[in-house]
């Protein structure tokens, strides 16, 4: 009997100081982890909401880019860090992808990380700089064809979800083109607009506002359907490719072992904060979706995006840096 009323005690303690260490908190800044540079869509996302939840939990967020190895740094430092709800990071669809194309990369993807939220989805667009010739896809696959592997294309990097669109693409379309990978979506876009790459692929998010400006010139969209931000684009599968389809993603996790109550607000909040205007505007206008699913969306997502994609890079023998 004083075995299982220590043990009451004990449990009722151990809930009781959950409690106490969740309305504490925040009472220090929190940080956000970019696992890319600045100018890409997760820094931009990861601004955007940034700002958002600083008013709303009274404690500064602040953004940190740690990029490099297709997010897998960043991510990294992230799992690694203290289980105190001072560290969450922002990831992007590479994140279901690196665990098959980066061996040894100091974390377990599944038991090291704890699902927050999966913020959003968005399609990717094909776009080339506009004093390129290509004015549809049909044009990029023509010149593939008479040239094989003569046409390089920019993704954010290697395992990229726009890299191995592409790779797919190439597959069923049989051409080559040369894969130029880049360490995020600023230099990506830099490049693409300067022309020094002819191809760039990239989420509508972080496009679409160089095709506002006229800068480069959009061929095609990866969604099932035309997305409402390029009516006038047609998708991969309308232009010969029927039933292709891939998705960009952005979610948020934290450190395994973070108290639940500190999840739960963090959800909570992040819930709210994408329920304002100004915020959804900022997202929805560069063709996201907002999803705002909670931990158990995001775990089963990810699981599915990781088995699909990781069949793809052993299919397509896909390595780090290619």
């Amino acid at each position: 009997m004083n075995k299982l009323i220590g043990s009451l005690i004990f449990a009722f303690c151990s809930i009781g100081g959950l409690h106490v260490h969740a309305q504490d908190w925040p009472n220090k800044p929190v940080r956000f982890i970019v696992p890319f540079p600045p100018g890409g869509s997760v820094d931009q996302v990861a601004r955007i909401l940034a700002n958002a939840l600083t008013p709303a939990l009274g404690q500064q967020v602040i953004v940190d880019n740690r990029g490099g190895a297709a997010g897998s740094i960043g991510t990294s430092i992230a799992a690694k860090s203290p289980p105190d709800g001072y560290t969450f990071v922002v990831v992007f669809d590479t994140h279901a992808v690196n665990p098959s194309l980066i061996p040894n990369m100091g974390f377990d993807t599944t038991k090291d990380l704890a699902p927050v939220m999966l913020i959003a989805t968005a399609p990717m667009a094909l776009v080339t700089q506009t004093a390129m010739p290509y004015r549809s896809l049909a044009d990029v696959i023509a010149a593939a064809k008479a040239k094989p592997g003569s046409i390089g294309y920019g993704s954010i990097g290697s395992g990229s979800l726009g890299h191995l669109a592409m790779t797919l693409l190439q597959s069923q379309g049989g051409f080559q083109l040369t894969h130029v990978p880049y360490k995020g979506g600023g230099p990506l876009m830099q490049d693409a607009i300067a022309g020094h790459v002819p191809l760039a692929i990239g989420t509508t998010f972080l496009v679409n506002p160089h095709i506002d400006s006229k800068l480069v010139r959009p061929l095609a969209v990866t969604s099932a359907k035309r997305t409402p931000q390029l009516p006038n684009v047609p998708t991969i599968a309308e232009q010969g490719f029927p039933g292709f389809e891939v998705a960009a993603w952005w979610g948020v996790l934290a450190p395994a072992h973070t108290p639940k109550p500190i999840l739960d607000r963090m959800q909570a909040e992040l819930v709210k904060v994408l329920g304002q205007a100004a915020v959804r505007d900022k997202l929805t206008q560069q063709g996201m979706e907002i999803v705002a699913g909670g931990p158990e969306v995001l775990s089963k997502f990810v699981a599915g995006e990781m088995e699909r994609w990781g069949r793809v890079v052993k299919d397509n023998g896909i390595k780090a840096g290619e």
